[in-house]
């Protein structure tokens, strides 16, 4: 029985990294499916929560970091950030007061980041920054 529980905290635990996303719910759940292993094989709940505390101590502090740096950690970018460095396509003239530019299959308002420039419908931008619901672009040349 004591393993039945480890097992079902276990895998709770990694069904709850979904939500948090920072990799140490998946650390803990991992660790409880160890203890549910340990349990399962020999009876004993000492030695499954030593197992579960040395387990999940050593994923979080080695494991996790790791797992982070590979996979961008809290560099991932998301929203609009994720929108800085992309390719748009003029759509209606844009200048520095305003404009539209197909981004990511979806029409944005724009300006340019030069108040110099003056872009035609069909002209190649990159979005240099998101300010509100404004795409600020830059011509490709």
């Amino acid at each position: 029985m004591a393993a039945l529980i480890w097992l079902v905290g276990g895998l709770l635990l990694i069904a709850a990294e979904v939500l948090s996303g920072d990799f140490v719910l998946v650390m803990l759940g991992v660790a409880g499916l160890f203890g549910a292993g340990t349990e399962a094989l020999f009876g004993a709940p000492v030695l499954s929560f030593v197992v579960f505390t040395v387990v999940s101590l050593g994923l979080t502090t080695v494991a996790r970091p790791v797992l982070r740096r590979r996979l961008g950690g809290a560099h991932v970018r998301d929203n609009v950030a994720a929108l800085v460095g992309e390719r748009a396509v003029v759509v209606a003239r844009v200048d520095e007061h305003g404009g539209r530019v197909k981004l990511r299959g979806q029409e944005w308002s724009a300006r340019t980041l030069d108040a110099t420039q003056v872009l035609e419908p069909g002209s190649s931008v990159t979005v240099m920054e998101i300010a509100g619901a404004t795409a600020v672009v830059w011509a490709d040349q």
